[in-house]
């Protein structure tokens, strides 16, 4: 048993408290993938090809292995964070009586996190490479949702102000799930504006095609994760008002779910090596995606 201990909380406790919400909900993802793909061939659309498809499920069964070797290490670095806090337990718990309050505190916190990690994986291209599997895609439909780089664990790092909040490890593993698993009903194209309220509060396909496109007005937009209000509150809010073209400015041309994964980590090694000088390495590391040597 692992001696990590959080509230007399053990790494391996912590896996037998935590439910597999994502495992519990794929056939579901599964099953309304066939129907989109059943009803695109009914209404005669282009929303699959085979080999963007396998490319995507492919690249999702690699994201599921890289999770479970790096589990245990996520798990044991936020615990021993979480038992230094001198404030922990300051929130009601795990099934304690108030606990709603913790439940969606944790869930905002964790989804203002997550709007940040997602602008700056926009902005700087050493996080671009953590994130640009995700928009390779030509096409936008649910498997879409499968494309999660295997390099995306070490944006961890933004979530530990959430963390520092003292929140409980269990309701915190299981809001980040439900924050993830959020992501798949936003992906597609069949599902059209919704009523306003939930349009200004939450983000919802129509704002997710708007972030997957890469017409001019809609490059950099709408990076909310849940709540598209951080969008609305920081400047980055774009509504869906013409045609969303996907993809990226600068196609890869494979559907080799390792080169899609990998090749913007190559041509940053590449663009490095050409860079001359410390000062020039580091914007080739950090400077916005767009920069080449």
């Amino acid at each position: 048993m692992l001696l990590l201990v959080a509230e007399k909380l053990t790494v391996t406790e912590l896996f037998g408290q935590i439910p597999p919400v994502i495992h519990y909900a794929a056939p579901i993802m599964l099953f309304f993938v066939l129907l989109e793909v059943i009803i695109g061939q009914i209404q005669n659309r282009q929303q699959y090809t085979g080999k963007d498809f396998f490319a995507s499920l492919g690249i999702g069964l690699g994201n599921l292995g890289v999770t479970a070797l790096v589990k245990v290490g996520l798990y044991s670095v936020l615990l021993v964070l979480y038992n230094m806090l001198p404030w922990k337990g300051w929130l009601p718990g795990y099934g304690e009586a108030g606990s709603i309050i913790t439940w969606v505190s944790c869930l905002v916190a964790i989804d203002f996190s997550r709007y940040w990690a997602h602008r700056i994986a926009h902005e700087q291209r050493f996080w671009w490479a953590t994130h640009v599997t995700h928009h390779s895609s030509e096409q936008y439909n649910f498997s879409v949702s499968f494309r999660l780089s295997w390099t995306q664990h070490i944006k961890l790092i933004f979530f530990l102000p959430a963390v520092m909040v003292g929140f409980d490890p269990v309701i915190f593993f299981i809001c980040t799930q439900i924050e993830t698993l959020y992501q798949f009903w936003i992906h597609t194209e069949f599902i059209k504006k919704l009523p306003a309220p939930i349009e200004y509060f939450f983000t919802t396909p129509s704002h997710h095609r708007v972030h997957h496109a890469i017409n001019e007005r809609y490059i950099d937009k709408n990076y909310g994760s849940t709540l598209i209000i951080w969008d609305r509150m920081f400047g980055t809010f774009q509504e869906e008002d013409e045609k969303p073209i996907y993809g990226i400015t600068t196609p890869v041309g494979s559907y080799n779910p390792v080169y899609l994964v990998f090749h913007e980590w190559m041509d940053i090694f590449r663009d490095m090596q050409r860079s001359q000088g410390v000062r020039n390495k580091l914007k080739m590391l950090f400077g916005r995606p767009s920069v080449k040597s």
